[in-house]
């Protein structure tokens, strides 16, 4: 247990160490990144030098850089994240209000192509070297190699455009409240994709390399049915590697989502990044990342977490330590 508690808290340590880098590094570039943030924010229009200067000092813009930083570092550990130069609303609210759209179609995302990859991964270990296996494998390939926003615009082209099966833009008609499934679809499957590609290569290798172990070959000498062998004794050892790569691909979706919510208009954390970068609201752009970073940072924490506990051999190795202090 000591070894253990000792393991996790180097863990958080290093999140936290990461956590102040990413935000150090975004914070520098925004700085030095050109335009002039308070032009956008009244718009064009000349305002008066009174005026420009009672915005600078309302947003802090005339102190040190090394202060502000200061500032705004205190301000994101109490949760404060500042406010939009646009709205002047609170950052932490408007990603609040989009978060829920986004983890709409980013949980979906994430069930279908995990299951999915699992499955499909299995069936091309157990059909290797077959023609099943060559579609799956070369299916996986290709659609990896798809970038999300040209697969999503190619959806929308033949099952909105062509066939008319589809909604386009947004997540449900013009005035209606809540999100309508038909709008989720589309975008769902654009997010999946990829994460669906990876994980089904993954779990093929992991599979084959489950199915060469001595263990196997005991069962099947034993007589068991080969599908029992396969589902039953392969697959759960064959899982272990696809818990770290879910943990991290959830991260990887919601990355992803800052171009599929582009493509498909959807009001998500993703659009409101770019519609922030657009405006160069620098207070909402970083925002959005901080929220992003938080969230994939806790994502590792929990993967590292639960394979620790589904993987005896960790836990075997932690027990040495202990017994060996």
């Amino acid at each position: 247990m000591k070894a253990m508690a000792i393991h996790y808290g180097r863990l958080l340590l290093s999140s936290l160490i990461l956590f102040v880098v990413v935000l150090t590094v975004l914070f520098l570039l925004l700085e030095i990144a050109p335009g002039d943030p308070i032009q956008n924010f009244v718009g064009d229009v000349p305002i008066s030098p009174a005026f420009e200067a009672q915005i600078v000092a309302a947003f802090g813009l005339d102190r040190p850089l090394w202060e502000r930083y200061l500032v705004y570092l205190g301000n994101v550990f109490r949760g404060e994240l500042g406010y939009s130069f646009g709205t002047n609303e609170p950052v932490l609210e408007l990603i609040l209000n989009r978060a829920g759209n986004t983890l709409a179609i980013a949980v979906p995302a994430f069930i279908i192509s995990t299951t999915l990859g699992i499955v499909l991964g299995a069936i091309a270990a157990r059909t290797r070297k077959r023609w099943l296996d060559g579609g799956i494998s070369a299916g996986a390939v290709a659609l990896f190699s798809v970038p999300n926003f040209w697969l999503g615009m190619l959806l929308i082209i033949v099952f909105s455009i062509q066939l008319g099966w589809l909604p386009t833009q947004g997540k449900a008609p013009y005035g209606q409240d809540g999100i309508d499934i038909r709008y989720m679809v589309l975008p769902v499957i654009t997010m999946a994709s990829t994460e669906l590609a990876f994980k089904t290569r993954i779990m093929r290798s992991s599979m084959i390399e489950s199915l060469g172990q001595d263990f196997i070959d005991t069962a099947r000498s034993k007589g068991l049915p080969s599908q029992r062998v396969l589902w039953r004794h392969a697959l759960p050892n064959a899982l272990l590697p696809m818990v770290t790569v879910a943990g991290y691909s959830l991260g990887f979706i919601l990355a992803g989502s800052v171009l599929v919510e582009s493509v498909f208009g959807w009001p998500g954390m993703g659009l409101l990044f770019v519609d922030a970068i657009q405006r160069q609201d620098n207070q909402v752009v970083l925002g959005v990342a901080i929220f992003l970073t938080i969230t994939i940072l806790l994502a590792n924490i929990l993967t590292d977490i639960t394979y620790g506990i589904v993987d005896p051999r960790l836990r075997a190795q932690f027990s040495r330590k202990v017994a060996a202090s």
